[in-house]
């Protein structure tokens, strides 16, 4: 198969999701993981929730909102809320992700990121941490509603002109793969954390233990 673009989502794939609490793990203390874990599935619950009820916020007020339930359930001083915040919008990205991306645009085909996150989360992110390599940063606030709905999936196709089997998707969160999957991508799961697949018609394409992985695909 010829593919003509590989397209990336950005949290817990590029960037590290527990990063910011991580970096506040002292003031935290031992619970900061768990609080972590915790704050990024009541992040994700809150973007499927409100797709299903048409109650649409954008991913920086979900953020917002599941941080101050997470810091209600872990008992987190409020006063750190606006450090995890300013933390969350310069995530750190996982060590291998810009020797890849390096190498990947020596390659003929477009390079982007699709994500939950605002134009601006997005644009921040890749800017702070220097990832140039990107051609497009496509954000579900095109079309008001979160993954895995396949108007999401399908803002690359529109923008290149191309059909879903020559896009190759790269997700580390399962839910994501499958989307992509059933909407027609070539969807692989980065599998860093060595987890078991979800049960949701769909088998990743290839399964990789980090992005170095893609290479050997493309």
């Amino acid at each position: 198969m010829d593919f003509k673009a590989i397209v990336f989502d950005a949290y817990g794939t590029l960037f590290d999701v527990n990063s910011a609490a991580e970096k506040c793990k002292r003031k935290i203390g031992d619970k900061w993981e768990h609080f972590a874990n915790f704050w990024r599935t009541t992040q994700l619950e809150y973007t499927w929730l409100r797709s299903l009820m048409k109650r649409h916020k954008d991913f920086w007020q979900i953020t917002e909102d599941s941080l101050d339930k997470s810091m209600k359930v872990f008992n987190i001083d409020t006063s750190m809320r606006s450090e995890l915040l300013s933390l969350y919008k310069i995530l750190s990205p996982y060590p291998e992700v810009k020797e890849v991306l390096k190498d990947l645009k020596k390659k003929n085909l477009k390079l982007a990121i699709l994500s939950n996150g605002t134009p601006n989360l997005i644009k921040e992110l890749v800017s702070t941490n220097n990832l140039d390599a990107f051609d497009d940063l496509f954000s579900i606030e095109e079309v008001k509603i979160y993954k895995p709905d396949s108007k999401v999936y399908n803002l690359p196709i529109n923008k290149y002109k191309i059909q879903p089997k020559e896009v190759v998707f790269l997700s580390a969160n399962t839910w994501d793969v499958s989307g992509g999957g059933n909407f027609g991508y070539n969807a692989v799961w980065v599998n860093r954390n060595n987890s078991h697949f979800d049960i949701l018609d769909y088998k990743p394409k290839k399964e990789i233990k980090n992005l170095k992985g893609l290479l050997e695909i493309v």
